[in-house]
């Protein structure tokens, strides 16, 4: 848990990036026609969801408790953000994606449910959060997002990289239960496909993305395959 809260924290950092730099690209009505994230998600939400079912129920840590309730608020703040993106820019790629993360919170919700834990998410109106780090990362995060197209971007590839490394952080030290780790693995791959997604859509902007949290050798092991 505490792994997850400092690398959820650390994304407030790179919000004074694009608050403050004098560097934003102003986008025109042309290159507002970017590429476009493909809606096909590796996250086949019927088939997760019957699984998370089918596998038994095992023993929760605290520590595994904790992730779960942070990982169902993360991924909404991922699904807010974007919604307010898509509002501002009319861009696709938020869009797709904000109807992705959905899908991922559902699943997290479905583990919750399994396990009789306390949804966090007793209103599910965007912006609201009962984590008050991840609700100030809310605000300052589409703060920087409305900056411009291109800081709308970076904001979420931000966004992703944070996610792969929290999800990282459970799969490789805390998780051991099937039906989470199932869940776990498919938001890993959705992240991976999202942060290309947005690298993507930052190059036809003719930006170049470098990678803001994770190793050069993990990012390009990503972006590549």
């Amino acid at each position: 848990m505490k792994r997850i809260i400092t690398h959820t924290t650390s994304i407030l950092a790179v919000t004074s990036i694009f608050l403050f730099s004098n560097c934003s690209n102003s986008v025109d009505s042309e290159s507002q026609s970017v590429l476009n994230t493909s809606n096909n998600s590796v996250f086949k939400s019927e088939e997760i969801l019957a699984s998370i079912n089918q596998l038994p129920a095992q023993e929760l840590s605290n520590e595994e408790k904790e992730g779960i309730i942070l990982m169902r608020e993360e991924e909404k703040l991922a699904r807010d953000v974007y919604h307010v993106l898509y509002s501002v820019w009319n861009s696709n790629v938020f869009n797709n994606i904000s109807l992705s993360e959905q899908r991922h919170t559902d699943a997290v919700k479905r583990i919750i449910e399994k396990y009789q834990l306390t949804d966090p998410v007793a209103d599910d109106a965007n912006g609201v959060f009962t984590n008050n780090t991840l609700k100030t990362l809310y605000a300052q995060l589409t703060e920087a997002g409305k900056t411009s197209l291109v800081d709308g971007l970076k904001v979420g590839a931000a966004i992703e990289e944070i996610d792969i490394l929290d999800l990282q952080h459970q799969l490789n030290e805390v998780v051991d239960n099937q039906d989470i780790q199932l869940v776990y693995k498919n938001l890993m791959l959705g992240s991976y496909n999202h942060l290309k997604s947005f690298v993507k859509n930052l190059s036809v902007q003719g930006i170049t993305y470098s990678p803001q949290y994770l190793d050069e050798e993990t990012y390009n092991s990503i972006i590549n395959n």
